[in-house]
């Protein structure tokens, strides 16, 4: 019996040593203290150091020892209760530790105080990190522009941003709990009951657009974007939400549409970090990215507008200056183009950008590309070139390929100083499953391009290839440039990924998948832009003209005329499938590809092939990327918006041409 209980006590204090758990006995009385080994370990103290309530005192920090004396005087009126506090070790380390024990009175009438000290400091630590961390979320939270929420499962508001609680004008607490329909408008409100009500059943992510009474009175236009948050295990823990102010894009019909999700998006993944890891910072700097977006959108269009707007208001005052007209023309022309480019890159990064896939050498795309590369990067740079991908064929579209490598050389030219190097390296790798984010496993041919420049750290690297950031000063880059090659990478099927630390140069790595068909398949046709005035046609043809836009009916409308062609205009798709259908003599049909109602233009195409085989068609739309996800490769040639009328007559020409070429 003697020997189990010496074993059990033995084991007892093995666990005890192991745990860091400090055991101690003081009696009152006399005041003779017994330590265990772990609480001089935990106090600092040297094992051969006497216990003792002086020894301790020597080593509690300083604005801890009177709450500790207190401590005592307590434990003598036989009261005990559990108390933090700081010790200063021999080194200058500061732990915290807690201790916890009870008073007892023995038979004799003496009195004793034993307990145990634990070693809390991480734990502490983690307390005052997550403190912080929730302090600078809620800061930064506050800071943008958008109302922002977060709901517990059953639909309770558990947080909202500043700007929430000044559109209501309520204070922190009022603005969790208000209810919302007091401020919707009486013609949204029973549909957006509906909606929500459909939205937060489906957990899923839904849109809401309603106009709400602000705390002025006035009537606001507000899109929320609400998506589910998951939590680690994959339970369902209620809804994250943004809420943008889209009065003045409803005003102006301004379709940013694909920034809004873009910014919903990176709302989702800022919160579902938070709920992972708590931290806070991850998402404040998504938000900043945001923020960044829609501030580079507006302040690049702003300009662009300015210089259009601007040179018709000349041209307008004073159209009988031939000179200055054809000046203020050729101004507003080329600021139009420098919008059309921003929004290609644009949908590039969101992957929304219609590309033409053809199979080839990648080796002898990157050849083609050095002397133009060469002249890019300057002579103070020397680039050199190592391809090892001889034979390696990818499906891309070239004029992007090239796009991209030329924005990784001008990146990489202006992170190095004089007498720098760029190497541009190819060859064929095979990736296995999560190796390169969004790649899956598989043949790729990589692209490198490594600068021996003065790298980034951790923070910039991560943000790299969110539109209009950038490093650089004001003037000296868009910020489009690298969302361009991740948007084509992702669009291609790929992946890139980048390698970068201050002082040692940074590596961009481009994936774009291995095929082993060399031939060029069938894909959707586009024109290219070019400067050529347009040509009449051989004969004067009757269009038939399908747009939902009144002011781009009207301009496509006289490009037909001014190149010789009749012109029958409709605007939605019932009317040009009944048309279609009639006797009416008709020579070609140009739609638009997306619009209102109940079809779309390759649904109009397709009913005009039905009803006149042989029909030449033209499809022409400024955003595409959403019929195409849905519908296979289209067989007719896309004119992208804005077009010339040069562009309208080769897209036109092409019609005929392919028309004459198909079997009937």
């Amino acid at each position: 019996m003697r020997r189990a209980l010496d074993e059990a006590e033995a084991r007892l204090k093995l666990a005890q040593e192991a745990g860091g758990v400090g055991v101690w006995d003081w009696n009152l009385e006399t005041g003779e203290t017994h330590w265990s080994s772990a609480v001089h370990r935990n106090l600092g103290l040297d094992p051969a150091e006497p216990p003792g309530v002086e020894a301790m005192m020597r080593m509690i920090h300083p604005d801890d020892q009177e709450r500790m004396r207190d401590m005592g005087r307590q434990a003598r009126n036989g009261a005990f209760e559990p108390v933090e506090y700081r010790v200063v070790r021999s080194d200058g380390s500061v732990r915290w530790l807690l201790s916890r024990g009870e008073v007892l009175e023995e038979p004799s009438g003496a009195r004793r105080a034993i307990g145990v000290n634990i070693d809390v400091t991480e734990r502490r630590r983690a307390e005052a990190e997550l403190r912080e961390s929730e302090l600078r979320f809620r800061t930064l939270a506050d800071s943008v522009p958008i109302l922002m929420w977060v709901s517990h499962p059953d639909g309770r508001r558990e947080f909202v941003n500043q700007t929430y609680v000044d559109f209501l004008g309520a204070g922190y607490e009022a603005a969790l709990s208000f209810d919302w329909r007091q401020r919707l408008h009486p013609d949204d409100h029973d549909r957006i009951l509906e909606d929500q009500v459909t939205g937060e059943a489906s957990r899923q992510p839904f849109v809401l657009e309603a106009r709400y009474r602000r705390a002025d009175g006035e009537w606001r236009w507000v899109r929320s974007i609400s998506r589910p948050r998951i939590g680690p295990e994959g339970q369902f823990r209620g809804f994250v939400g943004a809420g943008y102010d889209v009065t003045e894009a409803k005003q102006v019909q301004a379709d940013l549409e694909h920034i809004n999700d873009l910014m919903a998006e990176r709302v989702e993944a800022a919160l579902a970090d938070r709920d992972r890891a708590e931290v806070a910072l991850r998402r404040a700097q998504r938000l900043e990215a945001v923020g960044q977006l829609t501030g580079g959108v507006a302040h690049d269009f702003n300009n662009l507008l300015t210089v259009v707007i601007g040179a018709l208001d000349l041209v307008q005052r004073r159209p009988d200056d031939v000179q200055r007209r054809e000046r203020m023309i050729e101004a507003a022309l080329a600021a139009a183009r420098r919008g059309e480019r921003l929004t290609q890159q644009l949908l590039a990064f969101a992957r929304r950008q219609p590309l033409k896939p053809e199979a080839a050498h990648v080796d002898d795309l990157v050849r083609e590309a050095e002397p133009l590369l060469q002249r890019a990067v300057g002579e103070a740079v020397s680039l050199v070139f190592s391809l090892g991908a001889e034979g390696a064929v990818a499906r891309l579209d070239s004029s992007q390929f090239d796009a991209a490598l030329m924005n990784l050389a001008v990146n990489a030219r202006d992170a190095v100083t004089q007498g720098g190097v760029i190497r541009v390296e190819t060859t064929a790798v095979s990736l296995r499953e999560g190796e390169v984010e969004g790649a899956p496993a598989g043949g790729y041919v990589c692209i490198s391009v490594h600068d021996t420049g003065v790298g980034m750290d951790e923070a910039v690297a991560a943000r790299i290839f969110e539109p209009f950031f950038t490093t650089k000063e004001v003037g000296k880059g868009t910020g489009l440039g690298l969302s361009q090659v991740y948007g084509f990478a992702r669009q291609s099927g790929g992946s890139v990924a980048v390698e970068s630390a201050p002082g040692l140069g940074t590596t961009v790595r481009l994936y774009l998948p291995l095929t082993d068909d060399a031939s060029v398949p069938g894909i959707l046709a586009g024109h290219q832009r070019g400067s050529e005035p347009p040509q009449a046609p051989g004969r004067a043809l009757k269009i038939l003209l399908v747009e939902d836009d009144a002011d781009v009916a009207e301009l496509a409308r006289d490009m037909l005329l001014d190149l010789g062609h009749a012109v029958r205009h409709v605007s939605g798709f019932q009317p040009a499938v009944e048309l279609l259908r009639s006797d009416a003599e008709l020579d070609l049909l140009l739609t638009d590809l997306v619009m209102p109602g109940g079809g779309t233009g390759a649904d109009v195409a397709r009913a005009a092939i039905e009803a006149r085989p042989g029909l030449p068609v033209v499809l022409c739309s400024g955003y595409a990327g959403e019929v195409l996800e849905t519908r296979d490769e289209l067989p007719w040639p896309l004119l992208r918006k804005p077009y010339s009328a040069g562009d309208l007559a080769q897209a036109i020409e092409a019609a005929l041409v392919s028309a004459s070429a198909s079997p009937t």
